[in-house]
């Protein structure tokens, strides 16, 4: 796969697969309000890609290479030098070949829900951002990346309405801590009941909205054992989401009548939440922004009603986060830090950050000068120093002087919550003398370069812990954000070029 434009066309349909899991589940919510209005002279369009900026370039490469260390299966030219081939058995009681994905956090699952989130948001990013990726020599990974979960997520939907969601027993994996290339426990199967590989990903992935579609009704209450760690609080996010790309990579009308529909019950029109890959609501509204401010002569007048409720919403999402908006949220450490939840601090900010980016990039590359909060009126350059200053608090610019993205700077965590991270490549233990390397009062002798831990507390304090899993593991879905965000920020964009 090459790294220029053309190449982003080829895996258009990549981003497709998050129906696996993103047209099965839920939302939360969380609240502030504005209304739309736009005046003044618009700030100039962006043009192709300018000087990289050197702090975001080497995050990002950094940020890109943890996803490798997160790879399970026969692995193609393996640049971590403490991983081997893992988990090659994945799938194989189904007659399947579910060896591939990637493992969900500093443990050994593959869940498939955060993981399609996962390779939606990397998909996302590549489509949006894929010639500044390209001109820090970003792209090429991330689109094997990218593959690397999409392949997985093929082959574990065999048949028109059959899914599996999960490979691992999360009890039975969380009484281990063992390298991925040591295991021995079983591995049980969950199950619900190129331009070539675009075109399969999107069959499958019109099959599975088809099926999430006609099935509504949240996985984690049909699955419960997947409840204690990822618990779907609802789906009709989900299928708004799934139903939004679904239209972008085939311009059918019916998927846009669809959110236009469905909207009435499942949007919550005026009511901004925190995107997640639990709530998917805030994407989709950017999503579909997109088409209003790009597209809005190539659909009708209705649809463009519609379209212009996402927008307000989306509009309104921005201004929560605009820290002097009439409507910013309060919620933020002393630092500057968006601040919603105590476990995996991080994931809120850094997604708050990446749509910030787009959002203003689309603004930018639309004209379209404000948005107005309540009266006061925003540009975009207002938006793109929200995302700065999150992405810059990420990489150590915050009271404690330390860099939550492990490799990065001089001073970053030692101890992550990670189990290959912790164990010695070359040590033999089985499923339980490994708790030794959990417990042990030495730096993890592996460094999972790239990883995004949870990060802070609200009082901006971090315990560097291997035990302290709230502040000190990494997940997959977490690196998705932070990659998008530094590939939004490491040049200047133009992003209409890439994705209209």
């Amino acid at each position: 796969m090459g790294e220029g434009k053309g190449s982003k066309g080829g895996c258009c349909g990549w981003f497709l697969v998050l129906i696996v899991a993103a047209a099965i589940v839920a939302g939360l919510v969380v609240a502030f309000r504005s209304k739309f209005h736009h005046s003044d002279k618009p700030e100039p369009v962006p043009g192709p890609p300018g000087a990289i900026v050197t702090k975001y370039s080497d995050a990002l490469k950094l940020a890109m290479q943890f996803f490798d260390i997160q790879k399970s299966g026969k692995l193609e030219d393996n640049k971590i030098s403490w991983r081997g081939d893992s988990a090659l058995k994945d799938g194989s009681e189904a007659k399947l070949d579910l060896s591939k994905g990637l493992y969900d956090a500093g443990d050994h699952m593959k869940f498939g829900f955060p993981m399609a989130f996962t390779a939606t948001v990397l998909s996302w990013a590549i489509l949006e951002y894929g010639d500044q990726m390209a001109a820090t020599k970003q792209l090429q990974p991330a689109q094997e990346n990218l593959k690397w979960i999409t392949d997985y997520l093929v082959n574990a939907h065999p048949k028109d309405n059959v899914l599996y969601i999960q490979v691992g027993d999360p009890d039975l994996d969380h009484k281990c801590w063992e390298r991925p290339e040591d295991m021995t426990e079983k591995r049980p199967l969950t199950q619900s009941s190129d331009a070539t590989y675009s075109s399969t990903l999107l069959k499958h992935a019109k099959q599975l909205f088809d099926f999430a579609d006609t099935h509504r009704g949240s996985y984690s209450e049909n699955l419960p054992e997947v409840a204690t760690y990822y618990n779907s609080t609802g789906y009709g996010d989900e299928l708004l989401w799934a139903a939004s790309w679904l239209y972008h990579a085939t311009k059918d009308n019916t998927y846009l009548e669809y959110v236009n529909d469905n909207g009435k019950e499942f949007a919550d029109y005026g009511s901004p939440t925190w995107f997640s890959w639990d709530n998917k609501l805030a994407g989709t509204q950017v999503l579909l922004s997109r088409v209003n401010l790009f597209a809005s002569k190539d659909v009708s007048s209705s649809a463009n009603s519609g379209l212009l409720k996402y927008r307000l919403t989306a509009e309104a999402v921005m201004c929560g986060l605009l820290p002097k908006s009439p409507t910013a949220t309060s919620s933020r450490t002393d630092g500057g830090l968006v601040w919603v939840s105590e476990w995996n601090a991080l994931q809120h900010p850094v997604a708050a950050a990446f749509l910030a980016v787009v959002y203003s990039d689309y603004m930018l590359s639309s004209r379209t000068a404000r948005v107005s909060c309540s009266g006061h009126s925003y540009k975009p350059s207002d938006l793109r120093k929200f995302a700065l200053s999150q992405a810059d608090y990420v990489l150590g610019d915050n009271p404690m002087k330390m860099s939550f993205l492990v490799g990065y700077g001089d001073k970053y965590p030692q101890f992550v919550h990670h189990r290959g991270a912790s164990i010695p490549a070359n040590a033999k233990t089985g499923c339980e003398d490994g708790f030794q390397w959990l417990n042990s009062t030495k730096p993890n002798p592996n460094v999972a370069v790239g990883a995004l831990v949870g990060g802070p507390f609200l009082n901006e304090t971090f315990i560097d812990d291997r035990n302290n899993s709230m502040q000190t593991e990494p997940t997959t879905y977490n690196s998705a954000l932070v990659v998008g965000l530094l590939s939004g920020l490491v040049t200047t964009s133009s992003v209409v070029a890439s994705f209209t």
